[in-house]
């Protein structure tokens, strides 16, 4: 399937704001892509801190990519941040975002790594995310190399933009390792 990617000006601002930087409604967002066991193939993260439940798109050059994260009432933070009003925290949807972009890098370059990023530019939150939403995340690519990358994320819920930014990452000079 080619899901339209809306062109990017250079003069035009980094992210889409409030308008998502792909088109969610031609993509089947029920269709899972990529499940928890494909994701942790190619990207370290683990336990509480693996938050992709699935990927749903990839562009076929890889250069862009929805994945899903089904948001728990039973997760670590629900508690405490904030008690009796449980809101997913900021810090963690760009995280949940950014795997994604690391999933589509190292896919991209064909062999499993451990990218660190190295910025994270003009965040914006714009709505909030709580227990009980189905939130998806989207990457676009805005430059690739062989151990570097950019990527422009944001999230979305119920075709609400919560966040948007841009991101960085290489890979790490020495990798960490595979985990079992």
């Amino acid at each position: 399937m080619n899901v339209p990617i809306e062109p990017k000006a250079e003069t035009q601002a980094i992210r889409g704001g409030s308008v998502p930087i792909i088109d969610l409604a031609s993509i089947d967002l029920t269709r899972i892509v990529g499940d928890k066991n494909e994701i942790e193939a190619w990207i370290p993260h683990r336990g509480r801190m693996s938050l992709l439940d699935g990927v749903v798109w990839v562009a076929p050059d890889k250069t862009a990519g929805v994945a899903v994260k089904r948001v728990g009432h039973d997760e670590f933070w629900v508690d405490g941040h904030f008690p009796g009003k449980p809101l997913f925290p900021g810090v963690l949807q760009v995280e949940a975002a950014a795997q994604l972009a690391c999933y589509l890098f190292v896919t991209r370059r064909g062999e499993p790594a451990t990218p660190a990023f190295l910025r994270i530019e003009q965040c914006s939150f714009r709505s909030m995310v709580l227990p009980g939403d189905t939130f998806y995340l989207l990457c676009r690519e805005v430059k690739y190399q062989k151990r570097r990358f950019i990527s422009d994320i944001q999230g979305v819920v119920d075709n609400r933009v919560t966040f948007d930014a841009r991101i960085s990452g290489m890979v790490m000079e020495r990798d960490l390792g595979r985990l079992a």
